[in-house]
């Protein structure tokens, strides 16, 4: 690793609390995975609860973002270098009240660390899903004016058929429907980079979230919906884009990015 390079790692971790009653826990796996930038989703967690955790890492800064609903959403973000300014809420009334976003200003560049809106059975939510996917875009276009943008999250969707072991069932479902693959199409159009496929064009099989039946992640039935996304100005710096498939603790894995910045 050059002294330039960060290593960014993002997980779906399904309820925090949980992953710490599990082997190995967060906290081993935190450590294990030597992030430079660490960011969490769905992490479940009101503040005071938090705290009652204890879940100090000697080095980092923490970053939180809560849910008004209990026991729902929320996302974090563990750093090595403090944050000169950080953004909760980017403007979208549909859901701005559900933690879904950390979005910290470094030095360099800006990390935003999101978890998107899942649309639900037969799309119930479609409309809030794609009122905030277009907020969002437009969000990462205003920073990207500052300065260099990287996003990462659970964006709940496979964009393409490669993304999923069973497209063609799953069409038109949450996560893979035209509405949803289009909107994240929107998003790389408007001047994002997806990492991993940029780095793994014509690699199959390669996903980080199954569903807990039907034994799908033994079966490696799985979908890619975890994805680390820079803006084009910086997309020629990214070293490694990768799925840690090999980390348990959740229904999702983590992702992890190296880029020279």
């Amino acid at each position: 690793m050059s002294n330039n390079e960060i290593r960014l790692v993002s997980w779906n971790v399904n309820g925090l609390r949980a992953t710490l009653k599990k082997s190995p826990s967060f906290p081993e796996i935190f450590h294990a995975l030597n992030a430079d930038v660490f960011a969490i989703q769905e992490t479940k967690l009101q503040d005071a609860q938090r705290e009652s955790l204890r879940l100090e890492f000697d080095g980092y800064h923490q970053t939180w973002s809560y849910a008004e609903r209990k026991g729902y959403s929320g996302t974090a973000v563990f750093s090595r270098e403090e944050p000169k300014r950080v953004i909760h809420q980017i403007g979208c009334s549909v859901a701005d009240d559900e933690g879904r976003v950390c979005a910290l200003e470094f030095s360099k560049y800006w990390f935003v660390n999101v978890y998107t809106p899942n649309a639900q059975n037969e799309l119930k939510r479609i409309d809030t899903r794609l009122a905030w996917d277009e907020r969002y875009r437009e969000f990462l276009c205003e920073l990207a004016a500052q300065k260099p943008v990287v996003t990462c999250g659970d964006y709940n969707v496979a964009h393409n058929e490669i993304d999923l072991k069973n497209p063609g069932p799953n069409r038109g479902n949450a996560g893979f429907s035209d509405e949803e693959r289009e909107s994240f199409g929107k998003l790389l159009d408007a001047g994002f980079v997806d990492t991993f496929r940029a780095r793994h064009p014509d690699v199959t099989g390669a996903y980080s979230w199954w569903s807990y039946r039907f034994n799908a992640r033994k079966n490696n039935a799985g979908w890619r919906i975890d994805y680390f996304l820079v803006s084009e100005a910086i997309a020629d710096r990214v070293t490694s884009a990768s799925i840690l498939n090999e980390v348990y603790g959740s229904d999702h894995c983590p992702v992890a990015l190296g880029i020279e910045l």
